[in-house]
């Protein structure tokens, strides 16, 4: 069953979404060589607590980190660890922030260091892709609208998008109906309504979009060792268009 959300329930996403926004922004400042993504999921943790909210993956079907962190060939909900990261890394963190009930998704992409063109050229057509997604989150559109705009813009970028994890919709759970793949055919699946939350989260390869699953039955990586980047928000479907909670792109 698909929730379509108040007014204040809207309000209190929107609350969680500029918490989530203000970490990110500290995140960004923290990546360079030498830090570990554990450091980062701990700053997270204590972030959130001072600021009378929880970390809402944690403890997610007994995932047991206040972040995913995911790096390089890691497509997602990699774990967190004492590893440092090095010039050249790619790190995805992707965080659940619950604020009194309220919940907001992101997930970003960061480069260590300064990226070359390749890299570059990841990270500009995945997140360009999630705006061409976010787009088409309009009412009256369907679901099949969304996946066709990043499918159709990513491979034609010689990128290839995963299909084995969709955005979702979100509140007041973490995981609701509906799914939305980042692929798929215009004019199919759900038709957009009015006051519904929804996540894209497209997660592109530089090879195969095909994963494979570690022994931790969490992280998915690559198949061919190709790099892989995402980037995520959360939005509300309103009748003036999208509405994005998660924006930090105000700088």
């Amino acid at each position: 069953m698909i929730q379509r959300k108040s007014k204040r329930e809207i309000d209190m996403m929107k609350e969680a979404g500029d918490l989530l926004v203000a970490i990110h922004k500290e995140i960004r400042k923290m990546i360079k060589p030498g830090v570990t993504t554990k450091e980062i999921d701990d700053f997270v943790e204590r972030y959130l607590a001072e600021h009378g909210a929880t970390p809402e993956q944690k403890g997610y079907s007994g995932y047991p980190y206040a972040t995913c962190a995911s790096i390089n060939d890691e497509i997602c909900h990699g774990f967190p660890r004492e590893e440092a990261l090095v010039n050249g890394d790619l790190v995805t963190i992707d965080m659940v922030v619950n604020l009194n009930g309220g919940l907001a998704d992101s997930a970003w992409t960061y480069v260590v260091g300064e990226p070359d063109e390749k890299t570059q050229h990841l990270l500009d057509v995945t997140k360009t892709s999630l705006y061409k997604g976010i787009e088409q989150a309009k009412v009256g559109n369907r679901i099949g609208d969304i996946g066709h705009a990043i499918q159709q813009y990513a491979e034609a970028e010689g990128l290839s998008v995963v299909r084995d994890f969709t955005g979702h919709g979100i509140g007041p759970t973490i995981h609701e109906q509906p799914h939305i793949p980042h692929f798929g055919l215009p004019g199919k699946g759900t038709r957009l309504k009015e006051g519904m939350a929804i996540t894209i989260e497209p997660m592109l390869n530089e090879g195969s979009w095909h994963s494979k699953m570690d022994d931790n039955n969490w992280t998915a990586r690559t198949i061919d060792g190709g790099r892989s980047a995402q980037f995520e928000h959360t939005i509300i479907v309103t009748k003036d268009g999208p509405l994005i909670l998660t924006e930090q792109d105000d700088e």
